[in-house]
């Protein structure tokens, strides 16, 4: 049933806005004034939001703390013995922004139209991730999603958790590193030209290191529009480069491969994939789709193509311990834990020991990293504002000592 967007004032004459499944707008009003509403605008949610009916690259998504809450609520309504549609339905009316509303309605109006949930997800790139569509297209398979929903809601709310602790973390340095270059490069500008005029008016030889700051304070003031815009371009050109499938490929490859940061890489993509691939398993999903499915879950596309080749040689009738050997891009604890796994019948259960074994070491390696990124701030800015403060006494001592002289 399609979704309007509406905007009513009550019997106070204070406004109100949401979404109201109706048959057509005339029904949509109808439904509004049995609730007492004086129809303002009723209009097709998909047009407002840009969705079908609108143009397609309009489509905006939602973000990754809705994502969690909306998933929690799905996987406790269903895991009640609710059905999909009616899940997608009361939480959508419980929801209190219209967009998440909308986009719940218009997947739960594809469902009824005789579409499956993952496929009706398809519809909503941008706002369901290509793992989460993999994983509630393997729950369904198997008769399992109230068990993936619960796993799904878990990852999310996990990975919103981590991502948000992360960029705590990292806003202090942040906005030092950008206060401080950004009062070094209005020093350069309108500072040090002033003072280099009165050295050069002194007839002083300047030191070496004058000279450079009086250079790279020229190069900004003539040039430094140029390249801010210069460097807005890379970043843009850079951007398209990497959405081409195969120059991202290419780029991932080197992550998971080079150091330093290959260690980081294979952690955090194995974590994914174990403890995604564990839940899977647990939830009676064949072990192919569930590879398939936990394929999708890993961020880095190199990674992601080798465990869709663990996936096809397990097919082949190879097993799961060799094929993640073959792969070469799993911790070699990752493999042993999955041999013994194997050996023993409880796959499963040593998947999940293993998740959470690469999540502890993933944990202290970012902790780690995270608290040496302030203090090499700080090193770094007082290297900088050190340089700069020589580079302007060093004229003005040996001026003095000139005047000694």
């Amino acid at each position: 049933m399609p979704a309007f967007a509406y905007k009513a004032a009550d019997r106070g004459g204070a406004t109100r806005k949401g979404v109201i499944e109706a048959s057509s707008p005339a029904a949509a009003r109808a439904m509004l004034r049995d609730q007492a509403l004086l129809p303002l605008s009723v209009e097709p949610a998909g047009e407002r939001r840009g969705g079908a009916i609108g143009l397609p690259f309009l489509r905006r998504g939602i973000s990754a703390r809705q994502l969690a809450t909306v998933t929690r609520q799905i996987a406790t309504l269903v895991g009640s013995d609710i059905p999909v549609e009616e899940a997608l339905r009361l939480v959508a009316t419980q929801s209190e922004q219209a967009a998440v509303s909308t986009l719940l309605l218009e997947v739960r109006g594809a469902i009824l139209d005789g579409r499956g949930f993952a496929a009706a997800l398809g519809n909503h790139p941008r706002a369901f991730p290509e793992f989460y569509r993999a994983s509630v297209a393997a729950g369904e398979a198997s008769g399992k999603l109230s068990h993936v929903l619960n796993h799904l809601a878990a990852f999310v709310e996990t990975r919103q958790a981590n991502s948000q602790k992360l960029q705590l973390a990292l806003l202090y340095p942040a906005l030092l590193a950008v206060a401080s270059f950004g009062m070094m490069a209005l020093l350069l500008v309108y500072v040090v030209p002033d003072i280099v005029k009165v050295f050069v008016s002194r007839g002083a030889e300047l030191p070496l290191l004058t000279r450079a700051l009086i250079a790279v304070s020229g190069f900004l003031r003539d040039w430094g529009l140029w390249l801010l815009l210069a460097l807005l371009l890379g970043a843009a050109g850079f951007g398209r480069w990497v959405r081409v499938p195969a120059n991202r490929l290419r780029l991932h490859r080197f992550f998971a491969e080079r150091r330093p940061i290959r260690r980081f890489s294979r952690q955090y993509n194995s974590a994914r994939f174990a403890g995604s691939l564990a839940t899977l398993v647990e939830s009676a999903v064949p072990l192919v789709d569930a590879l398939h499915a936990a394929a999708a879950v890993t961020p880095n596309h190199y990674v992601r193509e080798r465990a869709l080749g663990v996936a096809q040689r397990v097919r082949e009738g190879a097993s799961l311990r060799t094929a993640m050997t073959e792969a070469a891009v799993f911790p070699s604890m990752l493999v042993a834990i999955v041999a013994s796994g194997e050996s023993s019948g409880k796959l499963a259960p040593a998947l999940g020991r293993a998740a959470d074994e690469l999540q502890r070491e993933l944990d202290v390696l970012v902790t780690a990293l995270v608290a040496l990124v302030e203090p090499l701030v700080l090193l770094i800015m007082g290297g900088l504002v050190l340089t700069m403060v020589l580079s302007i006494l060093l004229p003005i001592i040996n001026l003095n000592s000139l005047v000694g002289v």
